[in-house]
């Protein structure tokens, strides 16, 4: 069976990635063999529909199964009308989340994990204007943000997948702080554009 899997990295031994649209990478594996092809997120950037993008991508690509950290409505309505079945993770690595399927101990998904736009959230009067931080919070979430993306997620560890190791989970947050600083210089440059507009 050919899965793809959300990763913060582009290989067996990356850890799974906690968000599906906006992760940095996709790992593809042949369940039977572990043979595996890496494939970087198309849609890490994008200001919208990032998780419909990267859904139609891992469909394309031909995977039966997809394992990740968190799912959205719009991305997990693409897969399972693709007829790819959704199973939810927490932590370790590409590896072991393959392993825990082949075992069986992986949540199916039925409905999504998370709400609509879990992944964003920069927004919300943040302060990212020139108004130095003084706004009301009027601001329409440009994208950006993690905020959200453990909502719906199952706490704690999860039978038959073992915790990332610290040196893991600096790997992905840096991964994230990546993501997060071009996603934020794509907002500041856009700002920037619409003032000289003015």
């Amino acid at each position: 069976m050919r899965v793809a899997v959300s990763s913060s990295g582009n290989d067996l031994n990356a850890p799974v990635s906690p968000v599906f649209g906006r992760c940095p990478s996709y790992v593809f594996v042949d369940s039977d063999t572990l043979e595996f092809e890496a494939i970087s997120n198309p849609a890490i950037s994008a200001p919208g529909g990032a998780g419909i993008q990267a859904a139609q991508m891992v469909v394309n690509q031909g995977a039966q199964a997809m394992i990740t950290g968190n799912v959205g409505p719009n991305a997990f309505n693409v897969l399972s009308s693709a007829g790819v079945q959704v199973y939810l993770t927490q932590g370790g690595t590409v590896r072991e989340a393959v392993e825990a399927l082949k075992a069986g101990q992986l949540q199916l998904l039925s409905a999504p994990s998370a709400g609509m736009h879990a992944g964003l959230g920069m927004g919300r009067g943040m302060g990212m204007g020139r108004g130095m931080g003084r706004g009301m919070g009027m601001g329409q979430g440009m994208g950006g943000g993690w905020a959200g993306y453990g909502a719906g997620v199952p706490t704690g560890p999860q039978p038959g997948v073992t915790s990332a190791p610290s040196q893991t989970g600096l790997e992905e947050l840096k991964a994230q702080m990546k993501v997060l600083q071009e996603q934020l210089a794509q907002v500041l440059d856009r700002m920037d554009k619409l003032e000289k507009k003015r």
